[in-house]
């Protein structure tokens, strides 16, 4: 399938959230609540001319699309830069091919196509700032022979969420990471 395709088979922001079972509130919380800097807001504005699309591979159980779908759906929204979602596990076939390191399905991917559907960018799963963060707290998490390690586990994802909720750090960081990506 060409890109335009999956973007065509992907659901509108509203669709993706309306059909979600896990992170449904936290997500609408901080699309509601980001703010984007004028700076940033008159850049994205210049992106309209492009016609570009959007087409991300998510889930609503992860972290890392908790964080960042809401806040780059709203980046969009002001460059009016259609996106389309992708739940990864029914799309693996595209999702094989946006690899993090070769190896690992890791999520939110955006892939930013041309009206044509040509590939122009593309970001994920991560800015810098929110991997350093990460790995941090999986230090945290015990090997996974140990007794402990779903239970702790569970309480570190948990911590990781609400931090995501209420760092506007983090919230900027994703932000300018994905402001480097489109105009460089």
């Amino acid at each position: 399938m060409t890109l335009l395709q999956w973007f065509e088979k992907g659901m509108t922001f509203q669709q993706y959230v309306d059909s979600m079972n896990v992170n449904k509130d936290e997500i609408q919380y901080i699309f509601d609540q980001v703010k984007v800097e004028e700076q940033l807001v008159r850049k994205l504005e210049e992106l309209k001319i492009k016609n570009w699309k959007v087409v991300t591979l998510t889930a609503d159980w992860c972290g890392d699309a908790l964080l960042c779908v809401p806040i780059i759906q709203k980046m969009m929204e002001i460059a009016q830069i259609e996106t389309r979602f992708l739940n990864r596990d029914d799309n693996l076939e595209l999702m094989d091919q946006y690899l993090t390191n070769g190896t690992s399905r890791s999520i939110p991917i955006f892939i930013f196509m041309d009206q044509d559907g040509n590939e122009m960018k593309v970001w994920g799963p991560r800015s810098s700032e929110v991997e350093a963060f990460v790995a941090e707290k999986k230090k945290e998490i015990p090997d996974k022979e140990d007794p402990d390690f779903q239970a702790k586990q569970i309480v570190v994802f948990k911590e990781m969420r609400s931090t995501f909720m209420k760092e506007n750090l983090f919230w900027d960081s994703v932000m300018k990471s994905v402001e480097e990506k489109l105009f460089s």
